[in-house]
């Protein structure tokens, strides 16, 4: 079983489910070429993809188009069911850097066919993880900076302000769909300049305040 640590809390939380949030950038949407949802765009990944500092991503043999999308992520500590927006943060434990891998080829042609593209968001290695900081270290998620280079070049910079849907709206939508409990993970959707790794690359993540990340990556060889 997976589990996720708040060091300067000494606390532990076994994972639970990983919620994921797309499209929640206009700026990341426009470069991918797809429409502004009126609702959030919800996917998950099993906790079995969850990697941590100084791992490495393997990027499996069926793809030749993995891509990073930097993200904030958000450890639920009391959770529950449908709760109002104005008592959301009340429920985050802690907030991590989280780095959503992306089998775009693999999504692009699942996507293509009309089928669920789960396998290009969950496979094993898709979400590298910071440990938390607790909530007390982010005065407003909403007022944050997110970096992402590759090889010491900066690919992603963008600020938390820009998301379409809050943090605490998204956990508000989620808790009316899903009742959310202690150690589920939500990501929070990525800013624009999402791109592509390849075997050797490592990955530098950051959110001023919360943390940082960084990644190797290999290919798979079989």
């Amino acid at each position: 079983m997976q589990t996720v640590t708040i060091p300067s809390q000494d606390m532990e939380f076994l994972v639970g489910k990983i919620l994921c949030i797309g499209r929640n950038y206009v700026d990341h949407i426009q470069e991918l070429g797809n429409e502004v949802p009126t609702a959030p765009v919800v996917f998950s990944k099993p906790a079995s993809s969850l990697i941590h500092n100084g791992d490495v991503v393997v990027i499996p043999s069926m793809s030749a188009q993995c891509h990073y999308e930097a993200e904030l992520a958000v450890l639920i500590g009391d959770g529950g069911k449908n709760i109002p927006e104005s008592q959301a943060l009340a429920a985050v434990a802690g907030y991590a850097v989280a780095i959503d891998m992306t089998l775009r080829d693999v999504q692009d042609r699942l996507k293509g066919k009309g089928l669920p593209w789960d396998i290009a968001k969950g496979f094993d290695t898709a979400c590298p993880l910071s440990d938390f900081v607790p909530t007390e270290c982010v005065k407003d998620p909403q007022d944050l900076t997110i970096t992402l280079s590759v090889n010491g070049e900066v690919r992603q910079q963008g600020a938390t302000s820009l998301m379409i849907n809050s943090v605490a709206k998204i956990i508000s939508y989620l808790s009316s769909i899903f009742t959310l409990e202690e150690g589920d993970i939500i990501l929070t959707g990525t800013p624009a300049g999402v791109g592509q790794v390849v075997a050797g690359d490592t990955m530098v993540a950051s959110i001023d305040g919360v943390g940082s990340l960084t990644i190797g990556v290999t290919q798979q060889s079989f």
